[in-house]
């Protein structure tokens, strides 16, 4: 019989702090920390390799609204299309922060109009998004689409760990039961020790982040390559691979799957990213050659 008092009792408030009538939340404040790093980062990176600031501006606008927008889609497509597809009020409600109540009304709380925040973003559609977003970027800017995927894709560690800490603070896309010594109890969702894949995921993004500038100061050369877009791709989907195992799944139809959704979509994006690892290797071998 477990010890429940063994385990870490996780119930934070939603809500960081609020000013006046501004409320900010945790999992918002993380996502902002975690643009931001990755916006300074980036910056900086553009400034070692002397590309102009004038290139560099509208980057984070892109960037932005392609993860939001990539994120937000590939969760209602991926994991709730019989939500989000089968009705007019399901389409709103994918594409605004809002719930409409029963009777339909859209001007507030008495008449069933809810602001809610996106809740559901999928990291393989923000992924897919935010290539998207970068490939519209590159073709205003006229910058190398292999300098700017090798540039964000060293960042991408800090955005990425910063999110999964907001997932944490939410107590959301939890883990299976276990008897680790590390587990939490989630008490908004129930009074057993779970798996904190969420924290799992956070510290495997942040290690991401380390080696990426660790390899960048010493292998500043493959930077256009396409080099660190890929291994960035393949050490994070092939990670989400296989921390899938400790998590339970996110929607009902997942059960009869043979592995689950998250793991399905992960496949495709790491043989992108070793594809793009082997066209780097023999592109640098050519200039050698």
């Amino acid at each position: 019989m477990m010890n429940l008092l063994n385990y870490i009792v996780w119930d934070p408030d939603l809500v960081a702090f609020r000013l006046s009538f501004i409320v900010v939340r945790w999992y918002g404040l993380m996502w902002i920390i975690g643009l931001a790093l990755a916006y300074f980062v980036v910056k900086r990176l553009y400034k070692e390799q002397k590309i102009k600031d004038e290139l560099f501006d509208p980057l984070f606008i892109y960037c932005f609204f392609g993860i939001l927008i990539g994120a937000r889609l590939g969760h209602c497509l991926f994991y709730q299309p019989q939500d989000f597809l089968t009705s007019w009020q399901g389409i709103v409600e994918m594409l605004l922060p809002i719930h409409i109540g029963n009777n339909g009304s859209w001007w507030g709380e008495t008449f069933g109009f809810f602001p809610t925040g996106y809740a559901g973003l999928a990291s393989h559609g923000g992924t897919l998004g935010l290539m998207i977003a970068l490939w519209l970027y590159v073709r205003k800017t006229k910058l190398s689409i292999w300098t700017v995927l090798d540039n964000i894709a060293i960042a991408t560690g800090t955005t990425a760990c910063f999110i999964r800490l907001g997932n944490l603070m939410n107590s959301e896309i939890i883990g299976k039961i276990t008897d680790v010594p590390w587990a939490f109890i989630f008490e908004r969702v129930d009074a057993v020790p779970r798996h904190p894949g969420q924290l799992y995921e956070a510290i495997a993004y942040a290690i991401l982040f380390g080696i990426m500038w660790y390899l960048h100061k010493k292998m500043p050369e493959k930077i256009g390559t396409g080099w660190y877009f890929g291994f960035c791709l393949t050490y994070i989907f092939t990670f989400r691979f296989f921390i899938e195992y400790t998590k339970e799944i996110q929607e009902a139809f997942e059960a009869s799957l043979p592995i689950d959704m998250g793991q399905i979509l992960s496949i495709p994006f790491i043989a992108l990213g070793v594809w793009c690892m082997i066209r780097a290797k023999k592109k640098i071998s050519n200039k050698v050659s």
